[in-house]
């Protein structure tokens, strides 16, 4: 595949006729099959990929192509696509198939943008690492015996890989910035509410995002401006109008980047890491931007207030689940009550098993108060908190993980070193701003380095102003 520098780039040669969208998908499918050993696809829209492809040249060539003719596009196994499969990494939707397409989806296909798969991701998107997958771990393309992050590996692998331009995951804790981060791409989780939530599969609702992946930031930029926006099928998206959000920053304009001292002090922080992140700080200051460390407060309640309210979350989205309707069903049991349990038993894998029953215990009538009801309130002060800053300040600034791209099976039998992997990115998933990881250079082993930023609500076409500027520093 040709490398290109953005979808414009594309959009220029697919106008002149000097490609076509049956040549890039074609370019596109010859990845996946040079790269399946990266397990990053679950499906491959092969024959029907291709029809699209030759049907949108058709619309290029009279001229009633939408804005993303020749966009190649995989969308993560968590959102519906008609007549597809949808398992979200899990057997307990074994042979299941979406009746509708998620909303955005359907804007994608609505300005023509070709859905080339559906990726792999840790079950239930439950996974820092994409080891949780019922079908399989998702393999770092720049090193094989490394993780791609999760829950969304597969659609950043397949980014990294070159198998389709543009991947849509979702980010409930970090799931898109994470991965993004382990793979040296750029990973957006816009505000809680920009985009409709219709034709996700539920995790933790009052945290998941639709979110981004790309090599550029202007292609993430021109995706979230296709997809944003009030639906009616969603009542928790925000109506707000959706602005255009490639827009150039006055070259005069400065901005002001708080930067949280306890992250790079943290003994968590991998030293290559740290040594990056100073470095973007000291070009940010020499380009006259000013940069203040901060002290959060609140951060080392930042962990476990997600964990408690996520897995609450999720053991009630999880419940309907049950063998019943559709999906897997225990071939085992001799009553509902056994159907039920053995069903789940055998459909779920542990690392789900583990969240719904941390939930359920969180949410019981002895321990509602102690646990979940706090953390609620952590919750708010930590919103309030961010909020407060945000005054101050445009930007947050911290390191997107702890390491770069741990081996496989490093933390599988430790859920706590696992869940660690989301110290920084979970913030941004509690407050519900948005957030992005950009690429920050690679640490002594050629792995990936991720750089955070977050912004205020509703500030995307901001971040991407400032991410522009932070990407283009020598």
């Amino acid at each position: 595949m040709k490398p290109y520098s953005n979808f414009a780039q594309i959009q220029h040669e697919l106008l002149t006729g000097t490609t076509s969208c049956e040549k890039l998908v074609s370019d596109c499918l010859s990845n996946i099959d040079n790269k399946k050993h990266l397990n990053a696809f679950l499906s491959v829209y092969r024959e029907e990929a291709l029809l699209c492809a030759q049907e949108v040249d058709r619309k290029i060539k009279n001229k009633t192509a939408g804005k993303l003719a020749g966009l190649v596009v995989g969308i993560k196994d968590v959102l519906c696509y008609k007549d597809h499969p949808l398992q979200a990494g899990s057997k307990i939707l074994n042979g299941f198939h979406s009746q509708f397409n998620a909303t955005a989806v359907q804007r994608l296909l609505d300005q023509d943008a070709i859905i080339i798969g559906r990726q792999n991701c840790d079950e239930f998107a439950m996974g820092s690492s994409n080891e949780n997958s019922a079908f399989g771990p998702v393999l770092n393309d720049i090193d094989n015996s490394r993780v791609p992050g999760g829950s969304s590996g597969g659609s950043a692998v397949a980014v990294m890989a070159n198998m389709c331009h543009v991947s849509i995951g979702s980010d409930t804790g970090g799931s898109v910035r994470q991965p993004a981060a382990f793979c040296g791409i750029v990973g957006l989780k816009p505000t809680y509410s920009r985009i409709s939530r219709h034709g996700l599969v539920a995790y933790g609702s009052s945290f998941d995002c639709i979110g981004v992946f790309s090599k550029n930031i202007e292609d993430v930029a021109l995706v979230l401006e296709v997809i944003a926006g009030e639906d009616e099928f969603d009542g928790t998206v925000s109506q707000r109008e959706v602005p255009a959000y490639l827009t150039e920053p006055s070259p005069e304009k400065k901005f002001k980047v708080a930067y949280m001292s306890d992250t790079l002090d943290s003994p968590a922080l991998q030293p290559a890491i740290r040594t990056a992140i100073k470095k973007k700080i000291e070009q940010l200051k020499e380009h006259g931007h000013q940069v203040d460390p901060i002290s959060f407060p609140l951060n080392e309640y930042v962990l476990p207030t997600y964990y408690i309210l996520a897995t609450a979350e999720a053991s009630s989205n999880l419940s309907r689940f049950d063998g019943v309707r559709y999906g897997y069903r225990s071939t085992n049991a001799n009553n509902l009550e056994s159907l039920y349990k053995k069903t789940r038993a055998e459909g779920f894998g542990k690392e789900v098993q583990r969240r719904i029953l941390l939930g359920t215990f969180v949410l019981s009538a002895s321990y509602y108060d102690a646990y979940y009801s706090k953390a609620q309130k952590v919750r708010r002060m930590i919103r309030n908190e961010l909020k407060t800053i945000f005054k101050s300040y445009d930007f947050i600034l911290t390191p997107t993980t702890p390491t770069t791209a741990f081996r496989l099976g490093t933390h599988s039998e430790n859920p706590v070193e696992m869940y660690l992997a989301d110290l920084f990115s979970v913030q941004a998933n509690v407050a519900g701003i948005p957030g992005i990881s950009l690429p920050c250079g690679i640490d002594e082993g050629g792995l990936p380095i991720g750089i955070q930023l977050m912004a205020d609500d509703f500030e995307e076409e901001k971040l991407f102003q400032f991410s522009k500027i932070l990407m283009n520093l020598a």
